[in-house]
């Protein structure tokens, strides 16, 4: 896979300077178990990038739960963390990749493209024996210098279009209880945007964790041409994420990221909802 890499390909760079590994476990609901895990043990040469201070902004009133953060800011921290263009960065978690795919799609819209997940996470890390460390590294300062890519982007108006006239295909990465309505843990109002499409983004993953091949996660989206302009939405923009990356090793060009997602989408009033199986 292109965006993907294995353990024993990172293991064979851990000395390597133009690598950066970046730990993203965060869990919700214990907003900082993912850093006192990190504290306790974690891939040598790692740094933290938390999901509420590190990859999103507070949420208001529009923008949904984990809207981006400013990305001057962001920007800030990876030259702190020394990432310029020149540098290779791998993510991972302990969630299944969705809050390294988070990292991984945020990046890309700064324009970096040698950014990859690692296969499996931090547990399969660990039950293959890699080496873990308490050591908290520093690395010199870079310049990263952004090129944002704002056509991987969807906004509220673009997918109130792609709704009403069918200029994309709307993807709902959530499971199918909330795509249906059926539950909502989460989010004050059940369903989904209507005409959206319900791919779990679960499914891109193994019951272990790591990621179908390219040709498996084709097979998931067959039934959606090559060609087809899509918006992937969530419930706040982050577990979307490993359904645009599955998108994009399938071999689909024109994926955009609705960030705000079914968040952002139900705080305005006038947004409709659908729910039960789309009409």
């Amino acid at each position: 896979m292109k965006y993907v890499v294995t353990n024993e390909w990172l293991a064979n760079r851990l000395n390597d300077e133009q690598v950066r590994i970046i730990d993203c476990r965060y869990y919700m609901g214990d907003a900082s178990r993912g850093l006192k895990e990190y504290i306790r043990g974690h891939i040598p040469g790692a740094l933290y990038f938390d999901l509420e201070i590190d990859l999103s902004a507070p949420a208001g009133e529009h923008g949904g739960r984990h809207p981006l953060p400013n990305m001057d800011e962001f920007i800030e921290k990876l030259s702190t963390a020394g990432i310029d263009k020149q540098t290779i960065v791998v993510a991972y978690d302990s969630q299944a990749s969705s809050m390294a795919s988070r990292f991984w799609w945020m990046l890309r819209y700064l324009g970096h493209e040698q950014v990859y997940v690692l296969d499996g996470g931090y547990e399969n890390w660990v039950e293959e024996s890699y080496p873990v460390t308490t050591d908290v590294p520093l690395f010199p300062r870079k310049t990263f210098v952004a090129n944002i890519q704002p056509q991987i982007v969807a906004t509220v108006e673009d997918v109130r279009e792609a709704m009403k006239n069918k200029t994309a295909l709307l993807i709902d990465s959530r499971e199918p209880k909330r795509y249906l309505g059926i539950e909502e843990p989460i989010d004050r109002v059940a369903g989904h945007i209507p005409s959206a499409k319900n791919y779990f983004w679960r499914e891109g993953l193994t019951e272990d964790g790591h990621w179908k091949k390219s040709i498996e996660q084709e097979q998931r989206f067959a039934d959606i041409p090559k060609d087809q302009a899509v918006i992937v939405y969530c419930g706040s923009g982050v577990t979307a994420c490993p359904n645009v990356l599955a998108l994009t090793e399938a071999g689909y060009t024109n994926v955009r990221l609705y960030v705000g997602s079914w968040s952002d989408w139900i705080s305005y009033p006038e947004n409709p909802i659908a729910a039960g199986k789309n009409e």
